[in-house]
């Protein structure tokens, strides 16, 4: 309900009574919002680099890309551990934890001396980065000032920002070595880590203790089963794009990371502000398999296509990946009676494996056949979670109605989520 001069009244949702507030926050917030966009930086960070990492290492692009695999196959695994260890000692801890893991192996990994040791650290990397961003919009909710609106809001800035910026730094830093990304991304965690040993209290802990088997108890609901089997056929097609193309791309690490960046401008863009037009319009389901067909044409076109068309096309799939990750995650979070963190697990735990699958398998379908095949098979995944939705429409839809839009990314990250 809103007062007669058309703000809210008192007693309103705090939720949407904090949109305003985004910019006076404690120092807490906003130590734990910067750690949160280098940690999303690390993402994307490699990607304009991993010809030159290839080069560097005498590995070939299938080695290479085993640096996503290892990443976010631990990410899958950890996806079971982060609320059993939070639930236990706590958020802030929990963080600092998950930092002081970061900073620890992206420093090791820009000391590597063979891919396979690369792929060792990013693996152990990507368990600190599991237990940082899990907790992290948490702990912001929990110590933001203005409601849970502004929170979110920062959080999902954080989450674009970085997703963006992580390609371009990656190329400004790689160009010179591509040890020193890996070095500057361990150098600002450090700082984070730094900030929040300052300036976070401790957070309270939750009533229940979260068991490791939850989020796999809740994937038995149809629909939040139906919604991670979909995502999981997605992010295939995803992770595709962001691990395979810059060797497809083949350029060097400047016009690889600007490329990625404006992919990343536009990932952002149509997660925070586009998706949720389109939703209150169409509705979640029909924004999600629209956006997955369209996924699927644009991919083939950029395998197909000339050097031009590639570089065209993998901007445009930030868009609709954007969009994507924004309507799969209201649909992990809303779709079941499952508590939103124990759901966001359960369903991140699927879709990440996909995500680990993807950057090995693209490769190695490019040395059987040619470069253009890996393209056409992520369109079939694309394609299949889109069927996977129209197929099992009834399901994701009988606890949570054609969902509208909502500040989705509660207890959850969107593209990994996301």
């Amino acid at each position: 309900m809103h007062s007669s001069t058309g703000g809210p009244a008192e007693g309103d949702d705090p939720f949407d009574a904090g949109a305003g507030s985004i910019l006076r926050q404690p120092r807490a917030v906003w130590a734990t919002a910067g750690a949160s966009v280098v940690a999303f930086m690390g993402i994307g960070l490699v990607d304009p680099i991993l010809p030159s990492i290839a080069k560097g290492l005498n590995a070939t692009a299938s080695q290479v890309s085993l640096l996503f695999t290892s990443y976010f196959l631990i990410t899958a695994v950890a996806m079971l551990v982060t609320g059993f260890v939070s639930s236990r000692i706590g958020g802030r801890k929990t963080l600092l934890l998950g930092l002081a893991l970061v900073v620890v192996f992206a420093g090791l990994a820009g000391t590597s001396g063979s891919v396979a040791q690369l792929v060792g650290f990013r693996a152990g990397w990507g368990l600190g980065n599991a237990l940082f961003v899990s907790t992290a919009l948490a702990v912001i909710v929990g110590a933001a000032a203005g409601g849970s609106a502004a929170a979110i809001l920062l959080y999902e800035s954080a989450l674009g920002l970085g997703m963006a910026c992580g390609p371009l730094v990656g190329a400004l830093l790689g160009n010179a070595s591509w040890r020193y990304p890996f070095f500057g991304t361990a150098f600002l965690m450090a700082v984070g880590f730094l900030c929040i040993t300052a300036f976070l209290k401790e957070q309270p802990r939750p009533a229940r203790k979260t068991s490791l088997l939850d989020p796999v108890r809740a994937l038995g609901h149809g629909g939040l089963a139906s919604a991670a089997v979909s995502a999981f056929f997605y992010n295939y097609t995803f992770f595709t794009v962001l691990a395979f193309t810059p060797f497809v791309l083949n350029m060097t690490p400047y016009k690889s990371g600007a490329v990625f960046f404006a992919w990343g401008v536009l990932l952002a863009l149509f997660s925070v502000v586009v998706a949720p037009r389109m939703q209150a319009r169409f509705g979640s389901l029909k924004v999600l398999g629209g956006s997955l067909v369209l996924l699927a044409a644009d991919v083939v076109v950029l395998g197909y296509g000339d050097h031009t068309t590639a570089v065209v096309c993998t901007i445009l799939s930030g868009a609709f990946i954007g969009v994507n990750n924004t309507v799969y995650t209201e649909l992990a979070l809303g779709v079941s009676d499952a508590p939103r963190p124990v759901a966001s697990a359960g369903y991140n735990f699927v879709r990440w494996f996909a995500a680990a699958a993807a950057p090995f398998l693209a490769p190695k379908i490019a040395e059987w056949t040619d470069l253009r095949v890996p393209f056409a098979v992520a369109g079939a995944t694309a394609v299949a979670g889109a069927l996977v939705v129209a197929v099992r429409h009834r399901a994701l839809t009988s606890d949570a109605e054609e969902l509208q839009p909502r500040h989705a990314t509660e207890d959850s990250v969107t593209i990994f989520a996301n």
